[in-house]
C-alpha cells in the first residue's frame, strides 16, 4: 500500500513516530469540503517534542500526509522524513490560539468577527522576516458596502482568536469595525507593506 492510499479514517487516533522517536497522535484533519485541497492531518504533539522542535512550544500542529511513509505492523505511523524537517515545517505555518497551521490549513476558510458577522474568504497569506504576518481576504460584498472596504483587504494575524474546526472558521477577538482601527491593521494594509511570497 503507498502512502497516497491511506485515509484519515486508517490513520485517526495512531501513534506518529520519526524513526524511535514518538512525535505525537493524529487527531484528524481539516473539514473542507473539496478533500483535494486537504494536504495535512492535524496531530497533538508530545509535549518535549514540542518543547525541543517549536519555536514556541503548540499542542496542536499540522502534519503534512505527504510525510506518511507507512503504517507498522504495531498499529503506529511512521514519517518519511527526519525531526529536523517536521521542525523546518512547523516554522512554516500561523499560530492562533497556542495552535499550530499548515497554510493550506488557512486557505479557503471563512473570517468572522467576534459577533458572528460574516467577513469573507481567506485566499493568501502574507510573510514577513520568514513568519506568516497576516491573511489576505476576499471580502463579502455586504461588508464592502457597510465599511466602505476594497475586495481585498489584509488581516494581521494576531487579529485572530480561534479557529472553529466543524465550520472551517477562523475567529476575530473584535468586531469588525473596531479591527479596522487596529495600529497592526493599519500597518498590514499600507501600500509599503511587503510580502515576501510575492
Amino acid at each position: 500500500m503507498t502512502r497516497n492510499e491511506y485515509t484519515i479514517q486508517e490513520l485517526l487516533k495512531r501513534d506518529v513516530y520519526v524513526g524511535d522517536t514518538k512525535v505525537g497522535v493524529i487527531i484528524g484533519e481539516r473539514n473542507h469540503p473539496n478533500i483535494d485541497r486537504v494536504r495535512s492531518m492535524r496531530i497533538c504533539v508530545e509535549s518535549d517534542i514540542a518543547d525541543e522542535f517549536m519555536r514556541k512550544p503548540a499542542e496542536m500542529a499540522p502534519l503534512s500526509k505527504e510525510l506518511v511513509h507507512n503504517i507498522m505492523d504495531d498499529g503506529s505511523v511512521k514519517l518519511s522524513k527526519s525531526m529536523r524537517e517536521l521542525q523546518r515545517r512547523w516554522r512554516n505555518t500561523v499560530r492562533i490560539d497556542e495552535n499550530l497551521y499548515a497554510p493550506d490549513e488557512m486557505e479557503d476558510r471563512a473570517v468572522q468577527d467576534n459577533q458572528g458577522d460574516e467577513l469573507g474568504v481567506i485566499v493568501g497569506l502574507l510573510k514577513k522576516k520568514r513568519t506568516y504576518r497576516g491573511v489576505v481576504v476576499e471580502t463579502r460584498p455586504s461588508v464592502r458596502r457597510d465599511f466602505g472596504l476594497p475586495e481585498k483587504i489584509n488581516i494581521p494575524i494576531s487579529a485572530f482568536a480561534k479557529t472553529r474546526e466543524s465550520l472551517d472558521e477562523v475567529v476575530l477577538s473584535r468586531t469588525i469595525s473596531k479591527l479596522l482601527t487596529l495600529p497592526s491593521y493599519i500597518q498590514i494594509n499600507d501600500p509599503n507593506f511587503i510580502d515576501e511570497d510575492e
